[in-house]
């Protein structure tokens, strides 16, 4: 943009925002390996915030701090990193690009006002960062695009920028253009040529980074050239995202337009989200500050992205559903912030990251804390199990110390007023995703999205000790990560985690482990079998003992029946003559039904089935309730063992969306896992939808295996639907690999 003094924040301290008006909160999205993190470096260092590169002054870094991150050499989680750039604060929200930690990236995006997406220029766009896009461009978001990565031999700027206006620009590509062209040095041993500068489009002047610095200077007459090629593009397209038709009509007229005003509205146009600038970056080499692109990117967002304050206005309910007036951005107005990230400090316990969209927070105050239920998740099997979600709450909480983190430091805070972004300790029962406002008048914010998690983890505590701490430090993990689901399977009695996808469940556990001090042991994840009758049958249950004194005596005769899925077992009695007591009938049906929740063989329940009493024996004496319960589940375990007895297997409903282009394999790997497809429909422009039945067993691992199939572009949700019989050589198959259902 145009020429700038570089006023910056001083390292060390912690930049302090003069109201909304001067702040920018800003996203950084792209996949994994992009350069986000190195860009955030880079910004960092040329602001001032940092003493070197990439370091804060005791040495942690400055984005990635948690030890997961340390250890795979990315990001897991959302890190905010504050600076100051020419008196306005900026907080840049550093998420993750791995696909797994998705929710990170939305609770980035909730606290932010523009997102900069982050393009290698070696890489390209894949599908889920164009799927992000999209998700932005819905709400109108202010987006520009960052190309990285330039120093890689096969790094083409040009046409990375051109992949950009085609893949983002959608209908519109002029709608995505470069802001500035690369000025090459000389070429390497290699035959690549480094970029060293970059020509302003607008301004027509170069600022060359070869020294270390950058400098400004007039183009010369082939660098001028080469400007006016792509300079009128941007101009078309700067004078229609800003709507100005005055310079319009100068425009078309032919009259001369000074650069003060294209940058004018160029701005204008960004913060209305019409128009999306393409830059470059780069970090700084060796001693020097300030890295390729870089002053250039700080100056568009601060002048080119909203404040806070021209973000709409923000919908709230009352904690019971109430409407109530929507808040725009006033620190004199009621409080009201978000939890966007939760962790925690093994000195200062649970620490949140909150974004204050009205009001002042204040430390040491009482807040109104309120979370919405996790109602509508759809587990496996028939439903949730218990714990598989968390139940809306309120409560009032003291707010502990307010601090700005950067890196491994926390920067105290005296206040935190709308619009910005702060930690705030010792919010015991705080959750991500929780709304924090006056006590005096509890409001509640509308939760972001976040995809179900569909891959189950099943674990069991490592030793006695762990088992004593697992269950506070798996609740924990839940208010930390609203993606992780949890949930005791009441069929098969196992603790599942269900993530979402591979690196996730490794990331989850490894916290579980440091974080709270409790190990668990994975073991293989079992899907919630049944049995059921295939045919009539009969069977006669004999309980005779006798030991001195008072024996027992029992005799029962039943008929077995099959009936349709999810009759349940009913239980009919069809005695005559009084061959069975009458109190004895209800002990021979209440040792049939435990009978029939144990398995009659395979050990799962059985199910859809009518069991009819129709004979028995008594004896005056010996003859009790606990003896015609014995009978009841030995005349069960007779009947199925002279009947066609079904392994019975969950069958779930699962959608898959997917681009046009993958219909075919998809629906083809769902055949291969005894799906059967009941059809397709659009689903947006340019996808589909593939609905089929598939065995939940065949499904376990797809949340991973649907990335590989559709290049990491599907999405799928999964509901049970019924259970079904399991063909025999499947049942055959599985008794030799000693397949375990609940």
């Amino acid at each position: 943009m145009g020429a700038t003094s570089h006023r910056s924040g001083a390292a060390g301290r912690a930049p302090v925002a003069d109201g909304p008006a001067s702040v920018r909160n800003v996203a950084l999205v792209g996949h994994s390996g992009s350069g986000k993190t190195t860009l955030v470096e880079a910004l960092a260092l040329a602001a001032g915030a940092v003493p070197r590169a990439g370091r804060v002054e005791d040495g942690s870094t400055v984005s990635d701090h948690d030890g997961a991150e340390h250890r795979r050499g990315g990001s897991v989680q959302l890190s905010l990193v504050p600076l100051s750039w020419d008196g306005i604060k900026v907080n840049l929200l550093d998420t993750p690009g791995y696909a797994d930690f998705v929710g990170e990236l939305r609770a980035g995006l909730r606290a932010a006002d523009a997102a900069l997406f982050v393009v290698a220029a070696s890489d390209g766009i894949d599908g889920p960062t164009r799927a992000v896009w999209d998700e932005c461009a819905a709400v109108g978001m202010p987006r520009a695009v960052v190309v990285t990565h330039l120093e890689a031999a096969r790094a083409d700027y040009a046409r990375t920028a051109d992949v950009c206006g085609e893949v983002f620009g959608g209908e519109d590509p002029n709608a995505v253009v470069p802001l500035h062209l690369p000025r090459y040095g000389p070429a390497g041993p290699d035959g690549h040529a480094p970029v060293t500068g970059l020509l302003g489009l607008l301004s027509g002047r170069v600022h060359d980074y070869s020294s270390g610095e950058r400098v400004e200077r007039d183009a010369d007459p082939a660098e001028r050239e080469t400007v006016a090629r792509a300079r009128a593009r941007l101009i078309e397209a700067v004078i229609a995202g800003s709507e100005d038709e005055g310079l319009m009509e100068r425009y078309l007229g032919g009259a001369d337009i000074d650069a003060g005003t294209l940058v004018g509205d160029l701005e204008r146009a960004v913060a209305r989200g019409a128009l999306h600038p393409v830059l470059m970056a780069a970090p700084a080499v060796g001693d020097s500050r300030q890295g390729l692109g870089t002053v250039e990117l700080l100056e568009l967002v601060t002048r080119g992205f909203p404040s806070p304050l021209e973000r709409p206005p923000v919908a709230v309910t009352a904690p019971d559903g109430a409407a109530r007036p929507a808040l725009v951005c006033d620190p004199d107005g009621p409080l009201v912030a978000e939890v966007v990230r939760t962790s925690s400090d093994p000195y200062v316990g649970r620490v949140c990251l909150v974004r204050v969209f009205s009001g002042t927070l204040r430390p040491e105050r009482p807040v109104h804390v309120c979370g919405h239920g996790r109602s509508g998740w759809e587990g496996p099997g028939e439903g949730p199990g218990e714990g598989s979600g968390e139940e809306s709450h309120e409560a009032d909480e003291r707010a502990g110390a307010l601090s700005f983190p950067f890196g491994g430091q926390q920067r105290p805070a005296d206040r935190c007023a709308a619009g910005d972004l702060v930690c705030v300790a010792r919010l015991a029962g705080a959750g991500t995703g929780d709304t924090l406002s006056d006590p005096r008048d509890p409001l509640l914010m509308e939760p972001w999205p976040l995809p179900d998690p569909l891959l189950p983890l099943a674990v069991e505590a490592h030793g006695t000790a762990d088992e004593d701490k697992l269950s506070q430090g798996l609740a924990r993990l839940a208010a930390e990560d609203p993606t992780l689901r949890l949930e005791l399977n009441p069929q098969t009695h196992q603790v599942v985690l269900w993530c979402l996808g591979e690196a996730h469940q490794e990331v989850a556990l490894e916290r579980l482990r440091t974080r709270h001090g409790v190990r668990v042991d994975a073991v293989p994840y079992r899907v919630s079998l049944r049995e059921t009758f295939g045919a009539r049958a009969t069977g006669r249950g004999r309980h005779v003992k006798q030991s001195g004194g008072h024996g027992q005596f029992a005799v029962c005769e039943i008929e077995v029946e099959p009936l349709p899925p999810g009759s349940g077992v009913e239980f009919v009695d069809e005695v005559v003559g009084g061959a069975v007591p009458r109190p004895f009938v209800a002990s021979v049906e209440k040792g049939v039904r435990a009978q029939a929740a144990r398995g009659t063989g395979s050990g799962h329940p059985l199910v859809d089935v009518r069991v009819t009493l129709v004979d028995g024996k008594a004896h005056p004496v010996d003859s009790c309730d606990a003896a015609f319960q014995t009978a009841g589940a030995l005349a069960l375990r007779e009947a199925a063992a002279g009947a066609r007895v079904h392994l019975l297997e969950p069958v779930a409903e699962v959608a898959v969306v997917v681009p046009e282009e993958y219909v075919g394999p998809v629906m083809s790997d769902l055949a291969g896992r005894r799906g059967r497809v009941t059809g397709s429909e659009p689903a947006g422009p340019g996808l589909s939808r593939v609905r089929a039945e598939v065995p939940e067993s065949e499904i376990g691992r797809y949340a991973v295996e649907l990335r590989s199939v559709s290049h990491g572009t599907g999405r799928f949700g999964r509901a049970y639907l019924r259970h079904e019989p399991v063909p025999p050589p499947i049942v055959d198959r599985w008794r030799e690999q000693g397949h375990k259902g609940s």
